[in-house]
């Protein structure tokens, strides 16, 4: 068996860094994390092997490349791609690189630097299709590296009990509204805003409606508006496990303008909560409109109060919409499952 490096200097705490984590563990990958990292509890927990670096030191990682007789390196924030580079070209091992595309790519990769960068990358993951074309479109045929794609996926979550769900609820003085939930960073480009102005159109139409905000402001002049704007809506912070206030909500929105993937749909699929998802990015590979979620019109707060009026008028439609959401996510993207398609690329490189 191949031995793989998970890399990811970011200093965030996101989809992208705790998709590594997870990878790391189900691959029992040796890891490589930044000085200043968030990671580091969470690989401590699951008694993940690690050494931590600072964002330029291509002479450390070389000889924790060598050290650890590392056959692949796999990176996922695309500023790692440098220091990865320069280290396999020290090291004595000269690992494969494997890079997995979490962002949208949207300008041309034609100068000497990055034709240089990717030259040298041997396979990018793209999780999307729709990440694939922009690889094709925008990297150089001379250079570019062979690609792949593979979805991101969920793990299944535990499922609350009714005594659980009535404890949480209570937690949060929810009674019997309508719950529309969002859960990300908050910040104007995720769409906090669309969805409480959507929620508010719904209660001014008579129905007894609220917001559950889930995550921490990255904005907080934006997120004090919003408070202020929408005082009878709930805004939580950071929680630990987000799949547990999904389950307390009638539907989960995903409103950023362009979303790479949409990790937050399928999570909240694989609980059983009907999605709703605006209709650009990521979101067009994980929702078909009509059959297991609802897509809108993105940053038309208009069209998504329509999407939400049509499901609280309508349980029918919701359960069955959120029925064949929870059967598409386990069919398609089950965590277990995506990782056994990376662990197939990884292995036969």
């Amino acid at each position: 068996m191949k031995k793989i490096l998970e890399l990811c200097l970011s200093p965030d705490l996101g989809g992208l860094e705790l998709h590594m984590k997870n990878l790391a563990l189900h691959l029992n990958s040796f890891c490589v994390i930044g000085n200043n990292s968030k990671l580091e509890p969470f690989l401590k927990k699951d008694n993940l092997e690690y050494e931590k670096i600072s964002r330029y030191d291509f002479f450390k990682l070389a000889k924790i490349i060598d050290k650890n007789s590392i056959d692949i390196i796999h990176l996922h924030w695309t500023k790692d791609i440098p220091v990865v580079v320069l280290a396999k070209l020290l090291s004595k091992r000269k690992p494969k690189i494997v890079q997995t595309r979490h962002m949208h790519m949207t300008r041309f990769k034609s100068d000497f630097y990055h034709k240089f960068m990717y030259k040298n990358i041997d396979t990018i993951i793209a999780v999307t299709n729709l990440v694939k074309q922009q690889l094709i479109e925008f990297i150089p045929q001379s250079v570019r590296p062979q690609i792949q794609v593979c979805y991101i996926g969920a793990q299944t979550p535990k499922t609350l009990s009714i005594q659980d769900q009535e404890n949480l609820k209570n937690s949060f003085n929810i009674k019997d509204e309508f719950l529309v939930c969002i859960v990300g960073r908050i910040e104007e480009a995720k769409g906090q805003h669309i969805v409480l102005d959507a929620v508010e159109k719904l209660r001014n139409n008579n129905i007894n409606a609220k917001a559950l905000i889930v995550g921490h402001f990255m904005d907080e002049n934006y997120f004090t508006s919003l408070k202020t704007s929408y005082p009878n809506d709930i805004f939580t912070g950071f929680v630990n496990n987000p799949t547990e206030l999904m389950q307390l909500a009638d539907c989960v929105v995903l409103a950023t303008k362009k979303e790479t993937f949409g990790l937050v749909l399928i999570e909240a699929m694989k609980c059983g909560i009907c999605v709703i998802g605006s209709n650009s990015g990521g979101p067009l590979e994980i929702i078909d409109d009509g059959e297991n979620g609802l897509l809108f019109e993105s940053m038309n707060s208009q069209d998504l109060y329509q999407k939400l009026l049509l499901i609280a008028n309508d349980v029918d439609m919701k359960n069955t919409l959120a029925n064949n959401g929870k059967t598409k996510a386990d069919e398609v993207f089950d965590s277990e499952k995506q990782f056994g398609k990376i662990r197939n690329i990884l292995e036969n490189l």
